[in-house]
């Protein structure tokens, strides 16, 4: 039998040893993947809540806001323009029927009545003349005719001018309050600029004056009850009714006026208090309606919701353009959330929390939801 020597058994034993290690470092390893792929994946799906798209007829209400102010409210003005002289009330100021307010300076409109008063006297002239001269057979009928002619229109000449003499002041043509003064001694107004805006004292006749689109003043009519809320009354609603409808658009901003009557109700009234009026038309039309919280985005008058497929688990974000239509109410859900955020617009994974349901579905085929 053959001696083994050191130096042929220290390397058998290295040899051993390495496969040995190799063997448990597999093993080892091979622990880490199974206990790595037993680690379960990570749950995707959103709980979401859905909800039946229904039809209702609905009138839908007007909602508009305005000033509160006064039928019997009247802006007073000069009839020609000039430069004011004299103004004898200020705001807040009770006046009665045919008192003064203000004054121009009449050396204008004084010189104008002396020049047209100038002329009917050189009128009168020549007309005596033609006439007496037409009577001696000295003049043509067409000269007297002429001589008549300028009488009459130097006459009506200067009654003109005495009619604007007349109107270089402002009287108040009922008795009431002056609310507002708009303008000062020194300035100079045109003919028919508002000075002075008179309340009526003892009138009841309280309006709101809103603004309404086209659509709106269609559904509108007289004698409609409308609700009145106005911040100076936060705990008080008024009862009104619409008293005036405009029949044309303001050209300044394409709206219609529209007038509301209103009854003070024991509250103590002023101009100019801000006023949010409701009015509920009793016409009504079908709408499809959906909750609000299922909208996930809008531009203009488009929106954005997502649906139902034809298996639970399958959504589709869809348009609807003023609503949905084309299929029967009830038969379709929106889902409120949002998708998983893989940024597919055409599937999403969800499960339906009410019935508990967990379902999860990819790549599904989309039902589609008509605009």
């Amino acid at each position: 039998m053959k001696k083994i020597t050191a130096d042929k058994l220290i390397p058998a034993i290295l040899v051993v040893v390495a496969f040995t290690g190799l063997f448990a470092l597999m093993g080892g390893c091979g622990e880490k993947a199974n206990s790595a792929s037993a680690i379960p994946a990570p749950d995707e799906r959103i709980p979401v809540r859905t909800a039946a798209v229904e039809q209702k007829n609905i009138a839908l209400p007007i909602h508009a806001s305005g000033i509160l102010t006064s039928s019997a409210e009247q802006r007073l003005a000069f009839k020609i323009g000039g430069v004011i002289r004299k103004i004898y009330v200020d705001e807040g100021d009770v006046v009665r029927p045919g008192q003064l307010l203000a004054t121009l300076d009449k050396t204008e409109i004084d010189a104008q009545v002396a020049q047209a008063l100038q002329a009917l006297n050189k009128a009168e002239r020549d007309f005596g003349r033609v006439e007496g001269l037409y009577k001696d057979s000295s003049a043509t009928l067409e000269l007297l005719q002429n001589a008549t002619t300028g009488r009459e229109v130097a006459k009506e000449t200067a009654r003109i001018a005495q009619f604007n003499q007349q109107y270089a002041e402002i009287r108040a043509s009922k008795g009431g309050k002056i609310i507002k003064k708009l303008m000062n001694e020194g300035e100079i107004t045109g003919p028919g600029m508002p000075v002075f805006v008179l309340f009526e004292t003892g009138a009841d006749d309280w309006v709101v004056r809103i603004n309404v689109s086209d659509r709106d003043w269609a559904r509108l009519n007289l004698g409609m009850g409308a609700k009145v809320v106005m911040d100076a009354y936060p705990d008080a609603a008024f009862n009104g009714k619409v008293s005036d409808l405009a029949p044309a658009a303001d050209p300044a901003n394409g709206l219609y006026p529209v007038e509301i009557k209103v009854a003070p109700q024991g509250k103590r009234f002023a101009p100019g208090l801000f006023a949010q009026v409701d009015i509920t038309p009793s016409q009504s039309r079908p709408y499809t309606l959906v909750p609000v919280e299922s909208l996930v985005e809008g531009d203009g008058k488009s929106a954005f919701v997502f649906c139902l497929a034809g298996r639970w688990g399958e959504c589709k974000k869809s348009t609807c353009a003023g609503g949905i239509s084309g299929r029967q109410p009830g038969g379709h859900y929106i889902w409120f959330g949002r998708s998983n955020g893989s940024g597919n617009e055409r599937s999403a994974v969800f499960k339906r929390e009410e019935e508990g349901e967990e379902n999860v579905t990819r790549n599904g085929v989309p039902e589609h939801i008509r605009a």
